[in-house]
């Protein structure tokens, strides 16, 4: 296979991923459901965190579970041609999550999609990850905090697994994922983010 050839399929693997992941399921379920637009709820973001705040509990799920399947569908079909396509669809998909055409490049903060692309790509590494944030949800009662230390980890755990390529590639999203929560940083830094089962 020529360069050439090759870089126009880790193009459409990177287009295609994108398209998935700029399905707005938090949307699309809410007003399936009568509730209007996510995007004037809470925060405003169009993740199950917030489709939760409609107090639909299994609305919020099905958001959470269509996220992160998104970009496990996106590794998988992508993967059928190879790991370096699997891998940029990854990326794909994370990005049209983020930053989904639809909605004007607001999306969400991509903790979902970013289980999702991990089930697809290495799912021992998914289950380090599953591991590291119920482990610190639990010990620290904050989703924020358990999600972006459980994100950082997958990077050296992928280099530990012998994958350095999708360890690269799985770097940019975790930078992506922590300025996405730039806000939730400063809230626990301030000590006044909000924890899992807090009311109010």
């Amino acid at each position: 296979m020529s360069d050439d050839i090759h870089l126009l399929h880790l193009l459409a693997a990177l287009i295609f991923g994108y398209l998935l992941g700029s399905i707005p399921f938090g949307v699309i379920f809410t007003r399936l459901a009568g509730l209007g637009d996510i995007r004037k709820v809470g925060s405003g973001n169009i993740g199950a965190t917030n489709v939760l705040r409609t107090g639909r509990k299994g609305l919020a799920a099905a958001t959470l579970v269509g996220d992160a399947l998104k970009g496990t569908v996106a590794v998988l079909i992508a993967g059928r041609w190879g790991q370096d396509l699997a891998t940029i669809a990854a990326l794909g998909a994370f990005l049209g999550h983020l930053f989904p055409v639809w909605l004007g490049f607001k999306g969400g903060k991509g903790v979902a999609t970013f289980i999702g692309v991990l089930i697809g790509l290495m799912p021992l590494a998914a289950v380090v990850f599953a591991l590291i944030w119920l482990s610190l949800a639990y010990l620290k009662r904050y989703s924020s905090l358990a999600a972006l230390v459980a994100t950082a980890a997958t990077p050296l755990v992928l280099w530990a697994l012998g994958e350095p390529k999708m360890a690269g590639v799985i770097l940019i999203l975790v930078v992506l994922l922590w300025w996405k929560h730039s806000e939730n940083i400063s809230r626990l830094v301030a000590g006044t983010e909000g924890k899992i089962g807090q009311k109010g």
